[in-house]
Parts: C-alpha cells; sequence; structure tokens
C-alpha cells in the first residue's frame, strides 16, 4: 500500500507541476534560490571577512611557517644554526630572514629652529630584510602603492608602511601617531640612541598591521645602526613546497631542537587568538541570519502549499471519492515541496560555485581591515541543502494534510 501511495502521489506531483503556472514555479524556485544564497553566502561573507585577514596574514606576513624571538629574549640565539637547519629542509621552498626591533622614524626635522619645537615622529618596526628572499616568501612587491621596493645594492633608501603616514592612514584617534612624508622625502630613523637620515623609496599599504606599521631597509644597514655583529636575526618567514602540510615542517623543525632559540609555529599557530574568536562569533551571526531565512522561505512555501490546497479542495475531496487514498494525496505535495527545494538548491549551488566564490576570491570585498571572501566548505553547504529540503518538506506536508483530513463530503460541495 506504501508503495502504491507514492506511486500515486508522484503521478499527482508531477500532473500538478506540468499544469500549474510556469511562473509560480518560477518564483517558488527563485525564492528557494535566495534562501539557499542566504544560508551559504551571508554566512560565508561574515567569516571569509576574518579568513581575509587571516590568509593575508599568512600571504604578506608569516608564509606557512614563521619562526620567531622567544619571549624573554631580543633575538634568536644560534641563529647560524637555525638558518642551516631552514636551508636544509627539503621541504621548504624559499625562506626570509629578517632583523626587527622598535624604534621611530621622524619627519621635517630640519624645520626645527629651537628645543621648544616639536619634531613630527610615529612609533614603528624597523625591518631589515634581502629584498629578493621577502619577494619569494610574500610577494611584498606588490603591496608597493607608490614608488618601488628595496632591491639588492639600496643604500640609504628604505619603504615605509602607510599606517606610519598621515595621507594613508586609517586610523584618526588621538594619540595615534604619523608622519607627513612621500616618495622622496628624507626621513630619520631613530633606534635607542642611534640615528640615520634615509629617504622614502616606497610606500607599502597592507591591511596586515605588522606591515603597516612597519619601515623597511636592507638587512646589512639595520644590522650596522643595531651594531649587531652576531647575526642575531629575529624572524624567519617560510614558504613551504606546494603539497606540503605547513604543520609537517613545523614538527620537523622542532625536531631539530629549533624550538630551543626560537619559537617555531604554523600560520595558524601565530593566528591571533581574538581572530579565532572573531570567527566563531561571526559564524554564529551567520548562522543565525540564514535560520531566520530558513524560517521565512518556510513560510512562504506554506502558504504557497496551502492556498494550492485550498483552492483546490473539491478536486482533493473527488479523488478522495473515487478511492484515492489521502496517504498519496500527501505524498504529491510533499514531492512537489521537495522539486521546489532541490530545483532551488541546485541552481544555487552553481551561481555559489561557478560564479560567486570565483569572483569574490578574484576580487575580494574591500572591507577596512580586510580583504573580504566567500567561506562555503561544499560538506557545509550540502549540510545546508538538507536543511531546506527538510524544512520546505515539512512546509509543503503540514497544508497538505490539513485540507486532507477534511471531510470528504464538504471537500466535495465546497463547505
Amino acid at each position: 500500500m506504501f508503495i502504491q501511495d507514492l506511486k500515486i502521489g508522484w503521478y499527482l506531483a508531477t500532473r500538478q507541476l506540468r499544469r500549474t503556472n510556469p511562473w509560480t514555479t518560477v518564483l517558488i524556485v527563485f525564492v528557494m534560490v535566495l534562501t539557499f544564497l542566504n544560508l551559504t553566502v551571508v554566512s560565508g561573507i561574515l567569516v571569509g571577512l576574518i579568513e581575509g585577514s587571516v590568509q593575508q596574514n599568512k600571504d604578506k606576513y608569516t608564509g606557512d611557517v614563521i619562526i620567531s624571538t622567544l619571549d624573554q629574549k631580543n633575538y634568536i640565539e644560534n641563529s647560524p644554526y637555525v638558518i642551516s637547519v631552514i636551508k636544509n629542509n627539503p621541504d621548504i621552498l624559499n625562506s626570509s630572514v629578517r632583523y626587527v626591533t622598535g624604534g621611530s622614524i621622524e619627519a621635517n626635522y630640519k624645520l626645527k629652529t629651537s628645543d621648544k619645537d616639536k619634531i613630527e615622529g610615529a612609533s614603528a618596526f624597523i625591518a631589515g630584510v634581502n629584498p629578493e628572499d621577502e619577494q619569494s616568501v610574500t610577494g611584498i612587491y606588490s603591496s608597493v602603492v607608490e614608488g618601488n621596493f628595496l632591491v639588492e645594492g639600496d643604500y640609504d633608501q628604505v619603504v615605509v608602511g602607510s599606517d606610519l603616514l598621515k595621507k594613508y592612514s586609517r586610523y584618526e584617534v588621538p594619540g595615534f601617531e604619523a608622519i607627513d612624508a612621500d616618495i622622496g622625502s628624507r626621513v630619520r630613523l631613530r633606534i635607542g640612541d642611534v640615528s640615520r637620515e634615509v629617504v622614502v623609496k616606497g610606500i607599502i599599504k597592507s591591511k596586515v598591521d605588522e606591515i603597516g606599521r612597519r619601515v623597511f631597509l636592507p638587512e646589512n644597514q639595520l644590522r650596522a645602526m643595531l651594531g649587531r655583529d652576531d647575526y642575531g636575526i629575529n624572524e624567519v618567514a617560510i614558504k613551504v613546497k606546494p603539497g606540503v602540510n605547513a604543520a609537517h615542517v613545523r614538527d620537523s623543525l622542532i625536531a631539530s631542537e629549533l624550538n630551543h632559540y626560537a619559537k617555531v609555529q604554523t600560520f595558524e599557530d601565530a593566528m591571533p587568538k581574538f581572530l579565532e574568536q572573531m570567527i566563531l562569533t561571526f559564524a554564529l551571526l551567520g548562522n543565525i541570519i540564514s535560520l531566520i531565512g530558513l524560517v521565512v522561505a518556510s513560510i512562504t512555501v506554506f502558504i504557497v502549499i496551502f492556498i494550492n490546497a485550498i483552492t483546490r479542495k473539491k478536486f482533493i475531496g473527488i479523488l478522495k471519492a473515487i478511492g484515492i487514498r489521502g496517504r498519496a494525496i500527501e505524498w504529491s505535495y510533499i514531492f512537489q515541496s521537495f522539486f521546489y527545494a532541490v530545483a532551488g538548491s541546485m541552481i544555487g549551488l552553481a551561481v555559489l560555485y561557478g560564479l560567486a566564490q570565483p569572483i569574490v576570491a578574484a576580487h575580494p570585498i574591500n572591507f577596512p581591515f580586510s580583504d573580504g571572501i566567500i567561506v562555503a566548505p561544499l560538506g557545509e553547504s550540502f549540510f545546508k541543502v538538507l536543511l531546506l529540503i527538510i524544512a520546505t518538506v515539512l512546509a509543503g506536508y503540514i497544508p497538505a494534510r490539513m485540507i486532507v483530513r477534511r471531510n470528504t463530503l464538504d471537500s466535495v460541495l465546497g463547505r
């Protein structure tokens, strides 16, 4: 009997779908498409807003693995050994050694005529790098918005992070320091009691705070300013070979006892903890918004099926009068709802993975503090398809059952 009810229900459903106004079908499927996209894209953008920051932090700053100074140290001890282990690791593609120290950058200091005049200055991280190595790991040249990045042989030239310059600074709050300088400007770097006059060769703009507040100069010049002849480095950004797991490289470096001299972390390990909390928070917000959309879509389907069933109650009564079981009629409406949900979800999947995600990946959404992407894992998307189907089928079944359970004679007579 159950199989017979399914067959009859399927026949009634296909017959009704063929006879339904095509614009009504298109409208319901369109609602399902929008609901699916609301389930996936809204939460995907909210999570992608933070994931964009994480990805930028990896691409432009840490690389796949970052080796940095221990908390209680000023630099990485036994640096030659550390560099040797990195260079000889077969899973590492490129690495960039950095010397980093705190300091300040000053502008318009030549305009000072008395001790009462205040010099325009900003606190900064001074980073000494090998330009070619840095490019091979972070592609830093692409972040230069004015001028050029450093090249081998540059002398007394620097590249300044945009957050240190008034014309680019993203922050307009009291106490936040920035200087008035541009390409070709002479500025002064100050590290403790040591100062050096340099020329701004380029301006680098990044939504990674560690980059936006840095001043880059050739490593040999920074070492000279620091008086550091022990090759005590502060950071090493590492890019692993394609297909190699970053955690595997981290573990192999730790096995070589590099953790005795430095912190060895994957880009995920080095991610600020507040970003992890923000990802969870934004995912929760996205799920709440998606749930509201799911409820709205379910109500829409409920109303459509209910009106459809009400207008066809006389027909339903006749079907029952000639011996068609109520279960078969209910199955017909369940199949219709299932069709709407599946059609909308399939179109939604095509729009999401064929258009929205690739387009946003190629042209990220320009949020103030990150380049947002759409995070939509395939497994999660199929789970949301299942949720949409279940909600839609229930929304179609309930009104159908309400009408089918009415007295047959009343239905036939239209009462």
